[in-house]
């Protein structure tokens, strides 16, 4: 027994050591890195004025706590706790299909966004359901996915017959929608898993995870395995979201900094937090050229951060307009828009 307690503190040790050594080897890599700034070529073109709300979404009687964009850029869904989830036509200000849940305490949901034809939704009832749009009203879910042992956090189509899926149960999983079977689990995380992000049109083998373990994780889809890990935060991972061409991410955390990785070099590129901001962030979303990272915050505000701007603690956009905790954004596929969701039951489209 004595020996084994010596072998487990030798190890320990030895997990300290090499640990160091990461940092110092990362710390030595980025010494004389001055941003992203100090990188490009030639004068960086100014930014445009901020973004103004162009439309309110009126409809939802309880706080919204997610939402997404169709692959249209004209159509979204947002999920609330008054039970309902609402697809919207976004150009023309109208509700399309409200969508009446068995659970009320909707944490996450998805659009399709190939054919634009399935929604997803899911929380604490521990399922992700899945409801298709073809049909005058949608009054039963299509499928419901059984097999997380917690809540559900997060969920992203990765095509029209896959899903992946995050929960309170530290793992991912991936889906077979038209069978309705789980096809892998993701399990590396210590920590509630809170985001996931794909980007299947331009990579549909990989995929990033956030957690409460204040981890980023990226998973090769292939094999179920993860291929990288990333450290930095210092509190839970709230939203990840992946950089248009899928090589680099951005996150959101409770320790009130976005942070900006780059997977080829496997490090940290850039962090964006401001002394006077010292509430958490909900969530992250990239602009279509990765320029702007926007990021929703507890204190009710909307922030754009510019990847390519002379300081990291300089904010580009500030969008005042809600009520309440700003819990949910994205960016349309086109880029033109963006979409904010709210606990003051409402959602704004800036531009």
């Amino acid at each position: 027994m004595a020996d084994l307690v010596e072998r487990i503190s030798a190890a320990k040790k030895q997990v300290e050591s090499l640990k160091k050594q990461v940092e110092s080897a990362q710390s030595s890599k980025t010494a004389d890195f001055g941003g992203l700034n100090s990188c490009s070529k030639g004068s960086i073109p100014p930014l445009g004025p901020t973004p103004k709300p162009k439309r309110t979404l009126k409809g939802h009687f309880g706080k919204v706590y997610a939402m997404q964009w169709s692959g249209d850029s004209t159509h979204l869904v947002s999920a609330s706790q008054d039970g309902k989830l609402i697809v919207w036509n976004g150009l023309q200000q109208m509700k399309t299909q409200a969508i009446p849940l068995r659970s009320s305490w909707v944490m996450t949901c998805a659009f399709e966004q190939s054919k634009g034809n399935l929604v997803a939704c899911g929380g604490l009832d521990n399922l992700c359901s899945i409801y298709q749009l073809n049909q005058p009203q949608v009054m039963r879910s299509y499928r419901e996915l059984a097999a997380h042992d917690g809540y559900l956090s997060c969920c992203r189509f990765v095509s029209e017959n896959q899903i992946i899926t995050s929960s309170g149960d530290s793992t991912c999983m991936l889906w077979d929608v038209e069978s309705g079977a789980m096809k892998t689990t993701f399990s590396d995380h210590d920590g509630d898993v809170m985001s996931v992000s794909v980007l299947p049109g331009v990579d549909e083998n990989i995929f990033v995870s956030g957690s409460c373990d204040s981890l980023a994780k990226v998973w090769d889809i292939r094999t179920g395995k993860c291929t990288m890990t990333f450290r930095g935060h210092e509190s839970d991972i709230n939203s990840v979201i992946l950089f248009p061409d899928a090589k680099s991410f951005g996150t959101g955390s409770d320790d009130s900094s976005c942070r900006y990785f780059d997977m080829r070099s496997c490090a940290q590129v850039s962090e964006f937090r401001n002394d006077i901001v010292l509430c958490g962030i909900t969530s992250v979303g990239f602009s279509r050229s990765g320029r702007i990272l926007f990021a929703g915050y507890d204190d009710y505000n909307c922030l754009g951060w510019d990847l390519l701007g002379e300081s990291t603690e300089k904010v580009a956009y500030v969008m005042l307009g809600h009520d309440n905790r700003v819990s949910c954004l994205g960016v349309a596929p086109s880029g033109e828009a963006l979409c904010t969701g709210s606990w003051d039951s409402m959602l704004k489209i800036w531009a």
